[in-house]
């Protein structure tokens, strides 16, 4: 169970969007050059590959930028690129994503490009462009002047380092020293030997082979390796460091006594490919800070973000409705979170389509759960992926049903409904039908049981207009809420 869920739910479905990050560091674009090999070459003892598509992704810290706007943040992003194809391709990519290029520095230097070369999810070659020349000092200086004014403005900041010559030690100092006088957090994606540039960050987020360069440590000897990692925190200024492990998952160090450390174990996933997993992993982390999550949970936030990523071919940012339907499989979450009001099941329920998920909805009194409907429900579910019950409040049921009734109240109602493993959602409607709410949600697949048509179910010209199906599932004969109840007050009256 992820800490502080509800927390983070609410900041996946719109919290969001009300906070900056600012994101300076090596930009690039990343080319793809798909299709499949079935021979090898005659001319020389290469593979024929037949082209099938080609296409372009925003790379190194554009795809960091990338990952904080699909979780629905406002980026800034600030690094290199030239007046040439690449970098007004890269620019448009940014832009039609949401993403503030606005700290983009044209120089003189070719915009750094990363061209693969994939067959199936085999990647046969990769071809680099970029210049081995030092961006100019005039350069560096329009960089340095945006960012440490950009600090101002927003809730974190992320610097991406890939080595590239973008982050000079000039720069890292005035901005860690800009932010840290604001109160905000510095996260730094390091690609360097010595770290000390990043001194007086908020923490660095090196993998394995990285802190094994800084410390001179060997990869295998693990515990040793992490004790270096922990050794450097005094020297460095930095709060904590958050060491991302591969299939083992995120650790948070501390220097030795002061703090308690983290372990996020991965979550199992078949993995495709990892390039830009670590630009998610950095981006999702910088979003929960700023978003005031514990640095437990948003380090957990960030692992669900680099196991939706690495499930998927290439340099893909995550998006928000990803990591809501990976949190909300049926039975991850508690039942009170299941109970929602209709403008975040609306949103939540955007989100699971978005994500491929069939949602289907159903609706009724649910006074005095039974064996009925249980079964309705479980027949729901088999109609999709995720099931919301819509329940008429306390309210309606006595209108429908008499004074007496309902037996249970709504509060009880809905909290024994959510605890069903087979319902996803649960939420409340007061009007004399769900039609208005089955507007609002637009379901996949409405279910009714009984001895309804689908022509009398309601909603269903809604439904079926927009693509969807309506089904009739038989009722447990025997059962029914008024039923026991008859015999609840018979047997009072003898």
């Amino acid at each position: 169970m992820l800490p502080e869920l509800h927390k983070v739910l609410d900041l996946l479905e719109d919290g969001f969007g009300s906070l900056s990050v600012l994101v300076i560091g090596d930009v690039m674009i990343d080319r793809y050059i798909v299709g499949d090999v079935e021979r090898i070459s005659p001319e020389a003892p290469v593979p024929v590959l037949r082209q099938v598509r080609e296409y372009s992704r925003p790379g190194g810290a554009a795809n960091v930028a990338m990952n904080l706007a699909g979780l629905g943040l406002k980026a800034t992003l600030a690094g290199f690129v030239a007046d040439d194809v690449a970098g007004r391709e890269l620019r448009s990519l940014l832009v039609g994503s949401g993403v503030d290029a606005s700290g983009l520095v044209d120089c003189g230097l070719p915009t750094i490009a990363k061209t693969r070369v994939v067959s199936r999810t085999q990647q046969l070659m990769r071809i680099d462009v970029e210049s081995r020349d030092e961006y100019s000092g005039t350069d560096c200086q329009a960089l340095r002047d945006f960012a440490t004014k950009a600090v101002s403005a927003v809730n974190a900041v992320i610097m991406s380092d890939y080595a590239k010559g973008a982050l000079t030690d000039t720069l890292c100092h005035a901005v860690i020293d800009a932010a840290r006088s604001r109160g905000i957090p510095v996260l730094v994606d390091p690609k360097t030997r010595d770290l000390t540039k990043y001194s007086g960050a908020t923490t660095i987020s090196p993998n394995l082979h990285e802190l094994s360069l800084a410390t001179g440590i060997p990869v295998h000897q693990t515990d040793a390796l992490l004790q270096a990692g922990r050794d450097l925190l005094n020297s460095l200024q930095m709060d904590y460091l958050t060491v991302t492990m591969s299939e083992k998952g995120i650790r948070v160090l501390h220097a030795d006594g002061k703090g308690e450390e983290i372990h996020s174990p991965a979550r199992a996933r078949e993995v495709f490919d990892v390039s830009g997993a670590g630009d998610t992993v950095i981006a999702t982390l910088a979003a929960g800070l700023a978003g005031g999550l514990q640095v437990g949970t948003a380090v957990d936030l960030a692992n669900v973000a680099a196991g939706i990523v690495v499930a998927k071919l290439g340099t893909v940012p995550v998006a928000a409705h990803e990591i809501v339907a990976e949190l909300t499989v049926s039975g991850a979450i508690i039942s009170g979170e299941k109970v929602l009001n209709r403008e975040r099941a609306a949103a939540r329920i955007a989100e699971w389509q978005e994500s491929g998920e069939t949602v289907v909805f159903t609706n009724g009194c649910f006074d005095l759960l039974h064996i009925g409907h249980v079964t309705l429900l479980e027949d729901c579910r088999r109609y999709g992926s995720k099931l919301v019950v819509a329940m008429n409040t306390d309210r309606s049921v006595s209108e429908l049903k008499g004074p007496t009734r309902p037996i249970v109240g709504q509060n009880e109602r809905t909290r024994v409904m959510a605890a069903l493993g087979c319902v996803d959602m649960v939420v409340l409607f007061d009007e004399e039908t769900p039609l208005e709410l089955i507007r609002a949600l637009k379901p996949n697949v409405l279910v009714k049981g009984g001895d309804y048509s689908v022509e009398t179910v309601v909603g269903h010209e809604d439904v079926l207009a927009a693509g969807g199906r309506v089904e009739i599932v038989p009722t447990v004969e025997g059962f029914s809420t008024t039923n026991i109840v008859k015999k609840m007050t018979a047997g009072c009256a003898k």
